[in-house]
């Protein structure tokens, strides 16, 4: 897709528009379900900053209010981007699981000779694991025992004792099955299709551009190798689909300039892109948050290269105008900010967010700034 840019924005402009998608600045009052939705999706291998993702971004909101919509069927909970577990919304998640299917895994030669189930045997099988479920949440060593009652699939029963591991995934990205809520401390899986807010996997082709847009909306303005990040290495959906998904939204996406880099914007939002003013906004989000996996942690705009390695390494991030300027982390009764920008550290604007965050945390805590 080409074509001259029909706006010129700053990166101050762009990320403080970003961040009003994000629910960031200023910061929302949407369901958990509606904030996961906007978001896309919330990485839920640590509980704790999963739930603070969504906390962050809602002006009320309680302890244990994520898991109580995973309960609620409100948000789905499977395995999507990089292969790990993901918050998705009921409404929107098949479209990321279709994408995540696209490149049928399940049927590589070394996942059938070690699982001794052919590409054929597929569809019989994920038969079997719905049947099984049937009957509502069973955990993964249930569901073994129930699927060794096939002879086909006994063999697999040690597999399932061990977790599983891989072989719930495709299940996961077919629609089969999603992630439950915990049974005295171990995780459960359940039948997706029963529940009412659930859309199904669409159609690959129906997905990509659904998708593609979805992205643009929330992490716009965005270059193609933004997106190619995103879906194609963090979905395995295939560089060559989304390069093809994203040429055919040509009416539908607007190029903006933002100093010199050619970036899009979905064309509905172009006009409240230019409107916006940058922000100074100081917020406090937790590791690994999609502000900064979104458009991944390369991106210098929103992770300058030197505050690259702690963010990796799943530090809390300090975002000022929607740039990493530092990390924040807290132990006993102390807040510690380590501010690592050039720039003097905005302190009351630290203070006002320390505040919120310590009322998030249902906790009195002491501020301490180091730089």
């Amino acid at each position: 897709m080409s074509g001259p840019a029909e706006a010129s924005v700053t990166w101050a402009q762009a990320l403080a528009w970003r961040m009003g998608r994000q629910l960031l600045d200023p910061v929302g009052s949407k369901s958990v379900a509606d904030v996961v939705r906007r978001l896309g999706a919330v990485l839920s291998m640590d509980e704790s900053l999963a739930e603070l993702t969504v906390r962050t971004r809602r002006t009320t909101s309680r302890t244990g209010e994520l898991a109580a919509a995973l309960a609620a069927g409100e948000v789905v909970q499977a395995f999507a981007f990089r292969g790990s577990m993901h918050y998705l919304s009921p409404e929107d998640g098949g479209s990321y699981l279709a994408l995540r299917a696209a490149g049928r895994q399940w049927e590589l030669p070394s996942w059938v000779e070690y699982y001794r189930l052919t590409p054929s045997d597929w569809p019989g099988f994920r038969a079997a694991v719905r049947a099984a479920l049937g009957d509502g949440p069973l955990t993964i060593p249930e569901l073994g025992r129930a699927l060794a009652t096939h002879r086909a699939y006994r063999h697999l029963e040690p597999v399932f004792e061990e977790g599983a591991g891989t072989l719930i995934k495709p299940l996961s990205w077919q629609g089969d099955l999603s992630l439950g809520p915990r049974r005295d401390g171990q995780r459960t899986v359940q039948r997706l299709d029963t529940n009412p807010r659930w859309r199904g996997v669409p159609d690959l082709e129906a997905a990509g551009p659904r998708a593609v847009l979805a992205y643009f909306r929330n992490y716009g303005p965005a270059t193609l190798d933004h997106l190619l990040y995103w879906l194609a290495d963090g979905l395995s959906a295939g560089r060559k689909r989304v390069t093809t998904w994203f040429s055919g939204l040509e009416d539908q996406l607007a190029a903006v300039d933002v100093e010199g880099t050619a970036a899009h914007v979905a064309r509905e939002d172009l006009e409240s892109l230019r409107a916006t003013p940058p922000s100074e906004v100081v917020r406090f989000l937790p590791g690994h948050d999609p502000w900064v996996m979104g458009p991944g942690t390369k991106d210098v705009h929103v992770t300058p290269s030197s505050r690259r390695d702690p963010v990796t390494r799943k530090a809390n991030p300090v975002i000022a105008g929607g740039v990493v300027c530092g990390t924040w982390s807290h132990k006993g009764d102390e807040l510690t900010v380590a501010w690592l920008d050039e720039r003097r550290p905005p302190r009351g604007a630290i203070e006002l967010e320390a505040d919120r965050v310590a009322a998030i945390l249902g906790r009195e805590l002491r501020l301490r700034v180091t730089s």
